[in-house]
Order: structure tokens, then C-alpha cells, then sequence
């Protein structure tokens, strides 16, 4: 894409708006990890800064998370006897992501399908909402997630701060109403945050702000751990690692059905790395693609790595010194900005077709939904994964079956020219042929049991023909076995005929054709019939 004066006004604001919506979260989550709210700063300073220069989501926007700050907070607590343990865990993590993404593993999330984005999208947008509805009547985030948030909403009602609300509900307004002409200019979120805090800050005063933010810089907390420790840290440090790893990749997913771009999943990963890394080393919190930053980010107009930068340094100038410029603008403000971007971040698009959905698809997609909303973000998407891979072997069994052909040849029309093998019976077939085209997997491999062996009894010989056959994977193989261990129960005679490239590889890497004579494994018709002949004589 080129990069203009537009481009450039988009992404200042972007990070803008994703910076100022951070502070309160970054807080938030640097006291509930144990490291105390300066950590969530330095945590959101650091990630967000090094995964947007070497990352490989041009939008994304990366801080302290809430899984990472859950694993953060368990390893405080059961994995670390000091401070200096606790960072160095967060440093391991880091350098197991940057080793993740130079060994390539990143790449594999481009597998996952539509219906499972967009359920996980659609439930986070979903989460935003229900989260920031409390803070939106007044009251402080419920703290547990979408599901304490529920819980607490009949008490919020019964205590509301008209305040609070009056700005809120301002704020949201204005980010629907403003004219899209004038977005190129200033972003809706933008002009709410100034409307918002406008409306708070002259009139209605006495609603719930940010307060106060730490500042000054950090020094280097890190120090050489024991080999011992090194050890035991191994395995919170992967957990650690993969946590953030999956987080970001999921999160880079929806960056790019947002803007229509496609991420570098392993370059990713080696960002969120030296991000967490640096943040590790500085006594920051670990941190991942953060879904509402970078959706906050992107619908402000941040398109580039540019955006990730300033979101970055306008913390980093908080910390530094311009805090006070900061603490005034009511949470409310926050909660009309969010709810907006959550709304936004629900897809629609497939929301208004469910109706139109596979009836499998359409499971996959609620489920993936409803577990985003009521568990967590990891566990979805796992679950959705393994439902939409279901889904897709079925649809492939029906394929991979459609192109197995099981054929009864008449003798006197296989054995044309040989009078003394098609003389004695005009509709004998003492010979068929299994033939098995195009690829087969574990999808259909258990269903060619039923569809072929009944077929197989039938027959003196059977020839299995694999000319057409372009791939077959191990579960497939085994079951060829199988089939022809029907063949040897039924006293049926059988001929492999055709078997080249990859296919001919596995059966024999396999040991599938061990035992088979070696003038049986055959390569034309012509001589399939030959062997067939001699088998019926003899």
C-alpha cells in the first residue's frame, strides 16, 4: 500500500485512541498479575512497541492481555519465590516465541476456517459490550470476565451514575453518528474521546475517571537465575509462550478480515518475542495481540506498523511526564468508545446469512461463540477447530467414496482372445476390480471397509488398481490392509496394480504390500489379466 499523509493521519490516530483506551486496562492488569499497575505500563510499552517493529501484523496492536495476565499471575504465585524469577519466566517465554516463529510454526493458523473467525470474532465483540456496560452506568469493571459482568448488571442498574451515563451515552452517539466524510479527517472515536471528556471534564464532574497513572522510567530487573531454576521454569515459560502465540495469531486473523491484508504468522511470532523479552527484562507484564486495542485501532484508522509505534510512545510519554493531561477523562468516556467498537466488531455479514449456513457450519460457528463469550478465547477456537475439521471429513468422506468404483468384470469381456478361459460360462465374473481414484484419508478410511469388502467375496481375483489414485494417508493405508486381509480371509486372490509417486511411498514405507508376491504387483491391464489367468488356472 502506499503511505500518504491520509495513511499517516489514520495511524496517529489509531494509536492515539488505542493508547488512551489502554491505560485504564494496562493498570488494570499489571495489580491483578502481582507485578503492580506500573508492570501493565511498562508491559503494554514493550510489546506493543517491538511487535509492532518486527511483527508481521501491520494493524495489530499488542499489550498485556487477560490470559496472559492469568498466567502471569499463576506464575507469580506457584512458579516464582522472588520478582527476579517471575521476569525471568517472562524473558524464557519470549525467546521460546521467537524460536517458534523461526521454526515456521506460525503458518499453520492460516487453516483455520471462516465459521471459526468469525464465531470468535462475533463473541468478542460480544464480550467488549457486556464487560463495558458497567462502567458505562457508572460503576467499576466487574472483574471475571463477560460472565461476572452478567452477574453484576442488576445491582449496576439499581446504583446508576447519571453522570456517567449522560457521558456515555454521548460519547456512543457520537461514534454512530458521526458523518463517515468526515472520518478521513477525524475518526469517530476520536471526536467521541473529545466529546466525552469535554462533556465530563466542564459540566458533569463527578463521574469515574482513570485517575492516576504511574510514572518515571524502569530500570533493568533481570538478573542470572540459578540452573536449577532454569529448569523448573521451562514449563510455565512454554505455557507462557504458546498462550501469547495463539492469542496473537488469532487476534492477526481478525486484523486481516478487518482490512482485508494478510499477516506473516511467523514474523509475528518472533515480534511478540523480543517484545515480551524486552518486557521481561524491564519488569514489565507479558502481553499478546490485544483484540480490543487493535479493533479500536483499526476502526480509528490505523492500517500500519506506524500505528502500533505511536500507541507506544504516547505511553511511553506518559509515563514520562504527561500523565496529568490523561487522569481526567471519565471511564465512561472508555465504555461509549468500546461498546461502539464492539458492536462494529460483530460479524454481521454472517450473522444475517446463519439461516442460509450448513446445518454443521452453523453448530460450529454458535459454538465457537458461545465458548469465546462464556470461557475463553484458547478453548474456542481449539474446540471450533476440531467441530469445523469434523465437519470438513465428512463432506470429504462423501467425495473420497464417490470416487471408489468397484467393477465385476464378465470373463468372456476381460478374457477376449483367451477361449479357454471365457468358454465355460458367458456370465461368469470371476474377477473384479477395486478402483480407487483422486485421494483418500482418514475421512472415508473406515467407510471403504463397509463400501468394499462386501464386494471383494464375490470374486476368484480382485484387482486393486491405483492408477488414479493421487494420495493416500497413513489411516487410508492401514485400512487398504484391512481390505485386503478380507481378500485373504474369503480365499480371494488379489492383484495391486498401478501404483506410482507418493501412493506407491506410503504402502510400501508401511510395509502394506509386504508378503504380496512380487508378479502380483503389476502395472498395465495387460498384465493384470495375465496374472489373473494364471491365479484362475492354477
Amino acid at each position: 500500500m502506499t503511505y500518504d499523509l491520509h495513511t499517516l493521519r489514520g495511524d496517529v490516530f489509531g494509536g492515539v485512541t488505542a493508547a488512551v483506551v489502554a491505560l485504564p486496562v494496562a493498570l488494570a492488569f499489571g495489580v491483578a498479575s502481582g507485578l503492580g499497575a506500573a508492570a501493565g505500563m511498562y508491559g503494554a510499552i514493550a510489546v506493543g512497541f517491538f511487535a509492532a517493529v518486527f511483527g508481521g501484523t501491520r494493524s495489530q496492536i499488542s499489550g498485556p492481555t487477560a490470559p496472559m495476565t492469568v498466567a502471569m499471575a499463576v506464575i507469580v504465585t506457584t512458579h516464582a519465590t522472588n520478582l527476579t524469577e517471575a521476569l525471568t519466566v517472562v524473558v524464557m517465554g519470549g525467546l521460546l516465541q521467537v524460536l517458534l516463529g523461526v521454526s515456521r510454526i506460525g503458518r499453520f493458523v492460516a487453516y483455520t476456517p471462516h465459521v471459526v473467525i468469525s464465531g470468535f470474532m462475533s463473541g468478542i465483540g460480544i464480550i467488549i459490550i457486556l464487560i463495558q456496560i458497567m462502567p458505562f452506568l457508572g460503576m467499576p469493571v466487574a472483574p471475571g470476565g463477560a460472565v461476572a459482568a452478567l452477574r453484576a448488571l442488576p445491582e449496576a442498574f439499581g446504583n446508576i451514575n447519571t453522570s456517567a451515563f449522560a457521558i456515555a451515552a454521548v460519547t456512543l452517539a457520537v461514534g454512530f453518528l458521526w458523518p463517515r466524510r468526515l472520518a478521513n479527517f477525524l475518526p469517530a472515536p476520536l471526536v467521541a474521546l473529545i466529546a466525552g471528556t469535554l462533556l465530563g471534564v466542564l459540566w458533569l464532574s463527578d463521574a469515574p475517571v482513570i485517575g492516576q497513572i504511574p510514572t518515571g522510567m524502569p530500570e533493568l530487573q533481570f538478573a542470572l537465575p540459578s540452573a536449577s531454576f532454569l529448569a523448573r521454569a521451562l514449563e510455565p515459560a512454554l505455557i507462557l509462550a504458546l498462550l501469547g502465540s495463539v492469542d496473537s495469531l488469532l487476534i492477526s486473523l481478525v486484523a486481516d478480515s478487518m482490512t482485508g491484508t494478510q499477516h506473516k504468522p511467523n514474523r509475528e511470532l518472533v515480534g511478540q518475542g523480543i517484545g515480551n523479552m524486552i518486557s521481561g527484562l524491564f519488569g514489565g507484564l507479558p502481553g499478546a495481540g490485544s483484540p480490543v486495542l487493535t479493533v479500536t485501532n483499526i476502526r480509528a484508522g490505523g492500517r500500519t506498523r506506524v500505528s502500533g509505534v505511536c500507541f507506544a510512545l504516547l505511553l511511553l510519554a506518559l509515563v514520562l511526564g504527561l500523565a496529568p493531561y490523561v487522569e481526567p477523562i471519565p471511564n465512561a468516556v472508555l465504555a461509549g468508545i468500546l461498546i461502539k467498537i464492539g458492536v462494529d466488531i460483530i460479524d454481521w455479514r454472517l450473522l444475517a446469512r446463519l439461516h442460509r449456513l450448513r446445518s454443521e457450519h452453523l453448530v460450529v460457528m454458535l459454538a465457537t461463540l458461545g465458548l469465546t463469550v462464556f470461557v475463553d478465547l484458547i478453548t474456542a477456537v481449539a474446540i471450533g477447530l476440531i467441530a469445523a475439521g469434523m465437519a470438513h471429513a465428512r463432506q470429504l468422506e462423501n467425495l473420497e467414496l464417490d470416487s471408489v468404483v468397484s467393477v465385476p468384470f464378465l470373463d468372456r469381456t476381460f478374457f477376449a482372445g483367451e477361449e479357454d478361459m471365457a468358454a465355460a460360462d458367458p456370465f461368469a465374473a470371476r474377477v473384479g476390480m477395486v478402483r480407487l481414484k483422486g485421494s483418500f484419508t482418514v475421512a472415508s478410511s473406515h467407510s471403504l471397509i463397509t463400501v468394499i469388502g462386501a464386494d471383494i467375496k464375490d470374486h476368484e481375483v480382485v484387482i486393486f488398481d491405483f492408477s488414479g489414485a493421487t494420495y493416500v494417508d497413513d489411516s487410508a493405508a492401514m485400512v487398504i490392509e484391512q481390505l485386503m486381509d478380507v481378500a485373504r480371509r474369503e480365499h480371494t486372490e488379489f492383484i495391486v496394480m498401478g501404483l506410482s509417486g507418493t501412493v506407491a511411498h506410503t504402502l510400501y514405507t508401511l510395509n502394506i504390500l509386504q508378503g504380496i508376491p512380487e508378479e502380483r504387483v503389476v502395472e498395465t491391464v495387460q498384465e493384470a489379466r495375465a496374472v489373473a489367468k494364471r491365479l484362475l488356472e492354477s
